[in-house]
């Protein structure tokens, strides 16, 4: 973005549309985040992957929304079986 908070973009890839179209600005935002390249190894860049995951599911609405919350809900009870299982046969091995 520029000091006018323009994004460039409209003076390169997307000549002809209306800078000012809320759909352009978000397709120039779209374009932005595919195209940003950086190491997704390290922790920052870990952290920011699941920044934009968090951001981008934040502005889904609707039934995908519903179908996501639901797939989080169930990978998280399926953390806490899988915890709670290990934590049992610990103290069972602990208990021999």
């Amino acid at each position: 973005m520029t000091e006018s908070g323009r994004n460039p973009r409209f003076d390169d890839d997307l000549v002809g549309l209306d800078p000012d179209d809320p759909e352009a600005q978000a397709f120039a935002r779209h374009l932005d985040r595919m195209q940003r390249c950086e190491p997704g190894f390290t922790v920052e860049g870990t952290l920011h992957n699941v920044e934009e995951f968090a951001d981008s599911s934040a502005r889904v609405g609707g039934l995908r929304w519903w179908v996501a919350a639901t797939i989080v809900v169930l990978l998280v009870l399926g953390v806490i079986v899988a915890s709670w299982d290990i934590v049992v046969r610990a103290l069972q091995w602990l208990a021999e």
